[in-house]
């Protein structure tokens, strides 16, 4: 078989075909059979201890949406109050002093940039973080003292 011959039977294949027998008739029963099939089921009551604990679920849901809503209006605490007495501490030994200055600087700083941007909570982790700093270094300092 050639090119040609291969050609002339799909041309032969566009030509519309009639079916030997009526679909439609068995289409449309098989349509009336599924909906019958697909009918929803009557409505299923739920049993009185499903229906309580679906309701505490949903309470449960209520608290938990209002609490962190709560949360989240809450304004940012800043532990600036604590730290504003503790300016002008210096340790006897120079080497911690130098840290305390540095560490102040950096406390100084965090708190003008807080002031920009009161809402940045890695602002605020990282003030916490100097300040817990300046902690350590206080009692590394009460340490070597006693």
């Amino acid at each position: 078989m050639n090119e040609f011959e291969w050609r002339r039977q799909l041309r032969e294949l566009r030509q519309p075909l009639a079916p030997g027998r009526d679909l439609w008739a068995s289409i449309e029963a098989s349509l009336d059979e599924a909906e019958r099939v697909d009918a929803p089921p009557a409505p299923r009551v739920l049993p009185r201890r499903r229906r309580w604990l679906l309701g505490v679920g949903l309470a449960a849901s209520v608290v938990l949406a209002a609490g962190l809503g709560w949360h989240l209006l809450q304004p940012p605490t800043t532990p600036t109050v604590a730290s504003a007495a503790r300016t002008g501490w210096k340790p006897a030994d120079p080497r911690l002093a130098g840290a305390a200055i540095e560490l102040d600087a950096a406390r100084m700083e965090l708190q003008l940039a807080i002031q920009q941007a009161p809402d940045s909570a890695a602002l605020q982790r990282l003030l916490t973080r100097t300040e817990l700093q300046q902690t350590q270094l206080r009692r590394l300092a009460s340490h070597q003292a006693g």
